[in-house]
């Protein structure tokens, strides 16, 4: 089996070929500078074939996929700094990315007869009362461009293709680039008080723990729309925060805002980011584990590195 990885430059795209590597799958890593730029951290993903690709050059795509003929496709490649979407200079690049190199990606698979998973997010529903959202509802009504330009993305796989997986995830971490946990240690070791928000509530997602899932889910053929966090319930930002500081042994002081009082972010955040994760165990998948022993261990490997 070969795996074509998008964005191995990110945090999900560096563990999923780590993941493949681990299960002696053949793996290849795309993104779109010239070499690999991601941490050498000794990992399998800088030993495995590395080919640049812009996902929004619909030719390259083609000839590339064409070349390489890929049993499956993982597609973590994304415009995700979500406040510089807004900006109206960019607004149409984020959706060339999001939403046009996903379509082409797609156009590329059908022909390859490749399976195709794409890396989405509870972005694209508003995130209105407190009900989770399940993974086949279609109440969809994104708040900001990003939300938008990765239902596009959605909307294009889902019209394309037969053979495909579409998984929303939330509130990412992982070792290959920046997070909400590198940042607010970063805060607390140079601050004795940090505020964060308390009124946005959802579950956080090691990048590792998903890795090991999207391969299942690869070597699977049962397709359809997913949801996957780790598991432990649903929890604010302060109240992540606060773990996150007790996992680290900092004392800094946690005050919690609203959304609103923070007033610090360009795009609209969804207030319910709950995903129902219910459909993974009935299509028998193994759920992630409890986001707190996901934090420990990802706390151990930021000492290590």
């Amino acid at each position: 089996m070969r795996v074509l990885v998008t964005g191995v430059g990110g945090q999900l795209g560096h563990d999923v070929m780590n993941e493949l590597f681990r299960r002696g799958i053949e793996g290849v890593g795309s993104d779109l500078s010239p070499e690999y730029n991601g941490i050498s951290d000794g990992s399998a993903v800088t030993s495995m074939p590395y080919l640049s690709m812009d996902i929004t050059d619909s030719e390259a795509v083609s000839r590339r996929m064409s070349e390489l003929s890929p049993d499956a496709v993982v597609h973590c490649a994304a415009w995700t700094a979500v406040d510089d979407a807004e900006d109206a200079d960019k607004v149409e690049k984020v959706m060339r990315i999001n939403a046009e190199g996903t379509r082409f990606l797609a156009e590329a698979a059908k022909k390859a007869g490749a399976k195709f998973l794409y890396l989405s997010t509870d972005y694209v529903f508003d995130g209105r009362g407190e009900r989770p959202w399940e993974p086949d509802e279609k109440d969809y009504a994104p708040l900001n461009v990003y939300g938008k330009s990765k239902l596009e993305g959605e909307l294009a796989v889902s019209e394309i293709l037969e053979k495909y997986f579409i998984v929303r995830t939330a509130w990412v971490f992982g070792l290959n680039g920046k997070n909400f946990i590198r940042t607010i240690l970063n805060v607390g070791r140079t601050h004795e008080s940090v505020r964060v928000v308390s009124d946005q509530v959802g579950t956080p997602t090691y990048t590792l723990d998903l890795a090991r899932l999207l391969v299942d889910m690869i070597e699977s053929e049962k397709y359809g729309y997913y949801h996957a966090t780790n598991e432990g319930g649903y929890i604010s930002w302060y109240d992540f925060a606060k773990e996150i500081y007790r996992q680290a042994g900092l004392s800094t002081k946690l005050i919690p805002v609203t959304t609103a009082e923070y007033g610090l972010s360009k795009a609209a955040r969804p207030f319910n980011s709950r995903l129902d994760k219910s459909k993974l165990l009935e299509q028998g998948f193994q759920p992630l584990p409890d986001w707190r022993d996901a934090l420990s261990r990802y706390l151990s490997e930021l000492t290590e590195h």
